[in-house]
């Protein structure tokens, strides 16, 4: 992790004065969204110059032949420059600020691997994976490299060299996708998905455990990098709120939580986890 030199805003400064002063002595748990891999180059969903756009939902994956066709081919351009991302110093600052002790770990609603990669201990992939495929029917699980392969094969048409624009949760928009063949599962041929959660789909009930058991065992809750538009974050948000929990919330912009925030720090990601990395670490 380097050092920031750029100087703070003066009011992100006397926050993060306040924030450091809060959180000394506590022990914290780790919320982050998409606005912690803006800095890796993946876009986030609702920022600011951020495309409106309408993903899939799991309903209509899983309803007709052409969504998947859709999703996949999206999903499969995107891919590659999803998983050429890397970690930055925003991610880095979590490893050092969980290897000193002050964070229990991270619950990311982030799919890219980023804080596994940086070298976080403690992840809860809340939303799943990417690198992940997962049959609908048997539950077999393949490594998506493998899955990437078996497309690459049978679609030898498509041009993954092209420039792509990409979504946080890699898809890719794709308007031609009549010839394309949407590989299906090689031990029951049942439909496939990244092992992702989709809009209309919920949680599942052991990831949300997870990441309510760091909540229960922390002193205080932060939330990096995200607008608390997906239900999952407001309910781990709410959880630290009845347990009176102080709560920081780092975003650029409005967030739904900000109400409920002990301190509401309106800055990047990446600068202030570093300050408060050097600070609390």
């Amino acid at each position: 992790m380097t050092t920031l030199t750029t100087e703070l805003p003066p009011e992100l400064a006397r926050g993060i004065d306040q924030t450091v002063e809060l959180l000394s002595g506590r022990r914290f748990a780790v919320l982050t969204g998409a606005g912690v891999s803006t800095d890796s180059g993946i876009p986030d969903y609702r920022g600011e110059g951020a495309p409106k756009r309408t993903p899939m939902t799991f309903q209509q994956f899983l309803s007709d032949d052409r969504f998947r066709k859709r999703y996949w081919a999206g999903s499969h351009l995107g891919y590659r420059r999803f998983a050429a991302a890397h970690p930055n110093d925003g991610h880095r600052a979590l490893v050092a600020l969980e290897a000193a002790g002050a964070a229990n770990g991270v619950i990311t609603q982030n799919v890219d691997g980023l804080h596994k990669q940086a070298g976080s201990r403690k992840v809860v992939d809340l939303h799943g994976a990417m690198d992940r495929v997962l049959c609908l029917i048997c539950g077999q699980i393949f490594a998506r490299e493998a899955i990437t392969a078996r497309i690459d094969a049978a679609n030898p048409w498509l041009d993954t060299e092209g420039a792509v624009e990409i979504a946080p949760d890699g898809d890719a928009i794709v308007t031609d996708i009549d010839a394309f063949v949407v590989p299906d599962c090689t031990v029951c041929g049942g439909h496939l998905k990244p092992d992702v959660v989709f809009f209309g789909e919920f949680v599942p009930a052991e990831k949300y455990r997870e990441a309510s058991a760091l909540v229960r065992s922390a002193d205080a809750l932060v939330i990096a990098g995200s607008s608390l538009a997906v239900n999952s974050g407001i309910r781990l948000l709410e959880e630290a709120r009845r347990r009176r929990l102080p709560i920081v919330i780092v975003n650029r912009g409005a967030t739904k939580g900000d109400g409920r925030a002990t301190i509401k720090l309106d800055g990047g990601t990446t600068e202030t986890l570093v300050q408060l990395a050097e600070r609390l670490a």
